[in-house]
């Protein structure tokens, strides 16, 4: 590990962002070679006017970066520059990688890494969309990245862990700020099977210009990105321009037509995304990088229900069926309807959506997406 006193100086020099950093590094190796070389050498690296070379040369060691690092030690975090192993390789190569993390766990585990991105205010199909997908990714050997917001983001994150495998959750905030509240949780959890990172500083809040900032990192780091909801107007869609942009894949999932949350992702496919299905689309697309076994997916068989149960689960499908349907099709009364729906619920086989609405579990269909 570098020692990180000079690279957090470096960092807070003003006018000096990842850009500069990055060519001084690349032309005298360290941060402390950096604070060190003489202003006519400095001048020389483009984009180092003689009043910046002179700002670095006088730079001296904060208050403010000595409070980060003590923060980071006694919170048990570390720090990872991009000269350090565990730094993500692919994130080298975009063209303005941070030179360091703030990081919560451990990203030595991140293999395969792929991530999965979409709307906060995302449609129970999303939803388990999004968690199933990740869950059957993360069983195939990938990590999934994500942003650990709301919605697509956070059902992500659940479904790696359900399936015991790594997920990092890049921050648009410092790590003494954790967003939303509401994953608090959710945030240890996943530092817990791999990492929590950001490039801000520990008490930097979740201000509006750190999300595009954010988003980079996320598309930066991975081998593709997957958007599973995202409207026309989305952070979820500057993700996946960027990934565009930095050469790696872009799969969108497409959703209902009638959905303002599918028309991002239909726009996605309409310029070339890859349509995703199920995980082995994004498979097949990456299997150079991500050298897995593919097995067509396999739905889950419901066991152990009662005559009544399975005749009313064989009835719902993919496609919501509203209640009043149900009672009609299947002929049956209202009130035990209801109670052998909400048992079916508890079960995990079907689910409730808006308006009396209901479907199967993905796991239990054939068709019902990923």
């Amino acid at each position: 590990m570098n020692d990180i006193v000079p690279w957090l100086t470096l960092k807070s020099v003003p006018g000096v962002g990842n850009l500069l950093i990055n060519r001084l590094l690349e032309i005298f190796e360290s941060p402390e070679k950096v604070l060190k070389a003489p202003t006519g050498t400095l001048t020389r690296v483009p984009g180092i006017t003689p009043r910046i070379a002179e700002a670095i040369r006088r730079q001296r060691t904060s208050d403010a970066v000595m409070r980060d690092i003590d923060q980071v030690y006694k919170k048990g975090y570390t720090f990872v520059t991009c000269q350090d192993e565990d730094y993500p390789s692919l994130l080298r190569h975009i063209p303005d990688p941070p030179p360091l993390l703030y990081v919560y766990g451990r990203l030595s585990r991140l293999e395969y890494p792929l991530s999965v991105v979409g709307s906060r205010k995302a449609t129970p199909y999303g939803r388990k969309t999004a968690m199933s997908l990740c869950r059957q990714l993360a069983e195939s050997g990938a990590s999934i990245v994500s942003g650990m917001a709301l919605g697509i983001d956070t059902a992500a994150h659940e479904g790696a862990l359900e399936a015991g495998g790594v997920t990092i959750a890049v921050l648009g905030s410092g790590l003494n700020h954790i967003y939303p509240a509401q994953n608090r949780e959710l945030f240890h959890r996943i530092a817990e099977h791999g990492a929590v990172m950001t490039e801000f500083a520990m008490d930097a809040i979740p201000d509006a210009r750190h999300f595009p900032m954010r988003n980079r990192i996320i598309s930066g780091m991975s081998l593709g990105t997957v958007v599973v909801e995202a409207a026309r107007r989305s952070g979820s869609l500057i993700t996946a321009r960027l990934a565009a942009e930095q050469g790696r894949e872009v799969f969108a999932v497409p959703g209902n037509i009638h959905s303002a949350t599918a028309r991002g992702t239909h726009d996605l496919i309409k310029q070339g995304a890859k349509l995703v299905e199920t995980a082995n689309d994004i498979i097949e697309e990456i299997a150079p990088q991500l050298a897995v076994e593919r097995v067509p997916r396999q739905p889950r068989q419901a066991v152990g229900l009662s005559e009544k149960e399975q005749r009313v689960f064989d009835a719902i499908g993919v496609d919501p069926v509203h209640i009043d349907d149900l009672a009609r099709d299947l002929g049956q009364a209202m009130a035990p309807l209801t109670s052998i729906l909400s048992q079916l619920e508890l079960k995990g086989l079907v689910c409730q959506e808006p308006g009396k609405h209901f479907v199967r579990h993905p796991d239990y269909c054939d068709s019902c997406g990923p």
